[in-house]
């Protein structure tokens, strides 16, 4: 629905609205991009709703370019005069920008692959009584293990249109669901995190089990000193590492500037011959999605295969001064943050979260990280500590809790020592990954809890 009205929104009308602004544009290129959607959200802490919110907005983006001069202004209102005015403020902008000398041109037209399903109606139309219903099967686990529940339920749809003046045009409708909660069993902690297009593939009672279950096993958890541990992490730790090996140098941008992990490696070996991390926005496996900020159609880019650094995302603007085409993976915007990888996946193996625990003569289950931070960009080193579920493994078993540890880790140190990867994959937001296990993960100190 449009923000302004209420009025229901409808591709042919993101469509109107993009033809005319591009017709009222007196730049040399023009790229629009219009994002109308609703969010929902109910929000939980100790077991009860607190919070029951629902948002409805619309974006609307313009990027106007006289020769090498690139203007970029965005509004909130489809109103067609509001629209023409956002347009105008691109296009004032330009006219006093400095020339970028690296900038050739907006992307052309491309054809569209058939993308898998993005948009369920059972999502768009969630309720907020769906929504409670749905956190009441969450704190009855809850109780269950005599644990409190806290977390959030998110649900919504978006309508997302771009095109340009050189015959982009590109549409797509998603819905997204997520839940995330945290349980508290006296001293003990847990985590479970889901995330799926469609609502009715997450099984709530299913992750709060996970959730209470590892937090009533983490009560009163012992000290350990640190060191080097095998450890097995869960996908919520892998997603965070690729979160950042993608920030950090997946992208032709921090290439062509030298800050990349990648840059000068293309060709070589980065790290185990079992790792596999590609980005495909088409694969239904993770969160589709079937094109990016410039309307490109998104394809898939194996950056590291089999240990070796292969090749990095790219926008209009990377591709085009490396004589090459956008790979699909601009951000939007100004255009000038770079390109992103945000739709990853680390190859899965064949082994069970059960075998990587069995195989482990004393190392460290670890459910997820928190806060983490880079401190060498070029080497990976990341820092953070563990959360909401920490274990020690002796002998092939899990057998008491620990208190977090704080870890200082290469991420292409650590990614060379994998031992095992899972096989199952979990959708978890940027990436889509299996659990691994690690040997001989660097733990530089503990923390009080």
């Amino acid at each position: 629905m449009d923000a302004n009205n209420g009025k229901r929104i409808g591709r042919e009308d993101l469509q109107d609205i993009l033809e005319m602004a591009l017709s009222h544009s007196v730049a040399d290129q023009t790229q629009i991009a219009v994002e109308v959607g609703q969010g929902n959200l109910t929000r939980f802490a100790g077991s009860i709703i607190h919070q029951n919110v629902a948002e409805r907005n619309a974006v609307v983006a313009v990027r106007a370019i006289f020769g090498k001069k690139i203007g970029f202004a965005t509004g909130n209102s489809l109103v067609e005069d509001e629209v023409r005015r956002t347009v105008d403020k691109a296009v004032e902008f330009a006219r006093h920008q400095q020339e970028n000398s690296d900038f050739k041109s907006l992307p052309g037209p491309r054809p569209e692959p058939e993308a898998p399903r993005t948009f369920f109606d059972a999502t768009a139309e969630f309720s907020a009584e769906d929504r409670a219903a749905a956190v009441e099967r969450v704190v009855n686990v809850a109780s269950k293990y005599d644990a409190e529940a806290a977390g959030s339920l998110s649900t919504g749809y978006e309508h997302t249109a771009v095109a340009n003046s050189l015959g982009i045009r590109s549409f797509v409708s998603r819905t997204q669901s997520h839940l995330t909660m945290v349980m508290t069993a006296d001293t003990g902690f847990g985590y479970s995190n889901r995330i799926a297009a469609d609502v009715g593939k997450i099984d709530f009672v299913e992750a709060a089990e996970e959730a209470a279950g590892r937090a009533a096993r983490s009560r009163n958890p012992v000290s350990i000193e640190p060191g080097e541990y095998d450890v097995i992490l869960l996908p919520y730790c892998v997603e965070d590492i690729l979160g950042f090996m993608s920030w950090l140098g997946f992208g032709a941008l921090a290439v062509q500037e030298g800050r990349s992990f990648m840059a000068g490696k293309f060709g070589e070996k980065i790290c185990g011959k079992n790792i596999t991390i590609f980005d495909d926005g088409l694969d239904p496996r993770g969160i589709v999605y079937p094109f990016d900020g410039e309307g490109v159609p998104k394809q898939r880019v194996d950056m590291i295969v089999n240990g070796v650094a292969n090749t990095v995302v790219y926008d209009s603007f990377t591709a085009y001064k490396e004589g090459k085409e956008s790979t699909g993976h601009s951000t939007g915007g100004t255009g000038t943050q770079g390109p992103y990888a945000w739709s990853m996946f680390l190859a899965p193996g064949d082994a069970t979260v059960e075998s990587m625990i069995e195989s482990t003569e004393r190392g460290l289950f670890v459910t997820r990280f928190h806060y983490t931070n880079i401190i060498h960009p070029l080497q990976t080193v990341i820092t953070g500590m563990t959360r909401d579920g920490t274990f020690l493994i002796e002998n092939g078993k899990i057998t008491k809790p620990v208190r977090n540890l704080r870890f200082t880790e290469s991420i292409l140190n650590a990614l060379s020592n994998v031992e095992m990867i899972g096989k199952d994959l979990s959708p978890q937001g940027m990436a889509t990954v299996p659990a691994i296990k690690v040997k001989n993960f660097r733990f530089t100190g503990v923390t009080e809890f």
